[in-house]
């Protein structure tokens, strides 16, 4: 008789599993996918949707339609909490869903600091789909007058963000926005000088302001109050604070890593609980910590896909490598971009181009399953 395998989650470490869940049906196994959503929004494109440069189309893959079509159960709802003991994962609606086997690829969020308080409008870089309202807030705000646009954080996501809304606006004549970047430390602190050059000079010539060393010690009715004693106002925030895992695990009394991830070893497998396994931004991997980069998640995918079904039966696992360095390439906005790999950096429009190439091709190749 098949087992039950459970996916927590349809992102980027379950792309191959989801495209090849025929293969589990037809062996027998039963298969359930949770998820908050029906569509999963590749957050490398967000960035990109925000100013315009993609539609919600290009960036999402149909999660329920592509497990439904193949013989699987979508379940539309948040999973909030994993019963080991019982093997089973408990739902925002009350709901349990056992399993034999799982997996969590539920991604990641952005923390709401407490020094935020009311009257704030502000958006958080994740989920991916927000940004289209944000996207939409800001369109109707410069409509209407000449606004100051905050964003508070001072790493990739800060800066993609940054150049997407200037490449969202760059058309909007006398009501262009202001854009302010608040970072507590040096912009794209953990990077090479040689990318912190690069990255301060194309915002710069598009007159996008960075503030450095900027202490915020209270955000209220748009008011940005710093420890020097500055105050700025803005009319729009966005959080880029970095991201933490899924909550979901500590809350469970899983084992998990110092950031909070799903404490998984070389397979991919929980430390604790062999039938458990994860990928992407929601786990820490025991044997290196990994950038929460999504180059990560898909060398995943195809480990994730093995393991499952020798999970289900009873056959060896793989171990996962991650790899050597990683192609890293940020969307600045308005079709500029900027690569690295290795001691390889360029700027400008090729480097974007090359982004775009990867992108597409990557959404073109799961969702043709669609």
């Amino acid at each position: 008789m098949g087992k039950q395998l459970v996916l927590v989650g349809g992102g980027h470490a379950h792309m191959v599993t989801l495209a090849n869940l025929h293969q589990f049906i037809a062996r027998g196994h039963r298969v359930t996918v949770i998820g908050p959503s029906e569509n999963h929004y590749y957050s490398g494109m967000g960035p990109g949707m925000l100013g315009q440069t993609y539609t919600p189309d290009d960036i999402r893959f149909a999660t329920r339609h592509v497990v439904e079509k193949q013989g699987g159960t979508f379940v539309l709802d948040k999973a909030v909490g994993v019963d080991p003991a019982g093997k089973t994962i408990l739902l925002s609606s009350g709901s349990p869903v056992a399993y034999d086997v799982v997996s969590f690829n539920c991604g990641s969020y952005v923390p709401i600091p407490e020094i935020i308080g009311e009257g704030t409008e502000f958006y958080t870089v994740k989920p991916i789909e927000k940004l289209l309202d944000a996207q939409k807030r800001i369109l109707s705000l410069v409509s209407q007058k000449k606004a100051t646009i905050g964003i508070i954080g001072g790493g990739p996501s800060a800066i993609e963000i940054a150049g997407n809304i200037w490449g969202l606006t760059e058309n909007q004549g006398q009501n262009k926005p202001a854009i302010q970047i608040f970072t507590r430390g040096r912009l794209m602190g953990r990077f090479p000088e040689s990318i912190r050059t690069k990255v301060a000079r194309s915002l710069s010539g598009r007159g996008i302001e960075v503030r450095e060393n900027s202490h915020i010690t209270r955000i209220e009715a748009r008011r940005i109050a710093l420890k020097s004693g500055e105050t700025h106002t803005v009319d729009l925030l966005f959080l880029a604070l970095g991201v933490k895992p899924s909550p979901i695990f500590s809350k469970s009394g899983l084992p998990t890593g110092p950031d909070g991830g799903l404490l998984v070893n070389q397979f991919l497998q929980s430390t604790q609980y062999p039938e458990m396994f994860g990928g992407g931004d929601c786990i820490y991997f025991q044997p290196r910590p990994l950038d929460k980069v999504g180059v990560y998640a898909v060398r995943e995918n195809p480990v994730l896909f093995h393991n499952l079904m020798a999970a289900l039966e009873n056959t060896a696992l793989e171990p996962f490598a991650p790899g050597g360095d990683y192609l890293l390439i940020f969307n600045l906005g308005g079709g500029q971009g900027l690569l690295r790999k290795n001691r390889l950096q360029f700027g400008g429009r090729p480097a974007f181009f090359i982004k775009d190439y990867i992108d597409r091709r990557f959404m073109k190749k799961f969702q043709a399953i669609e």
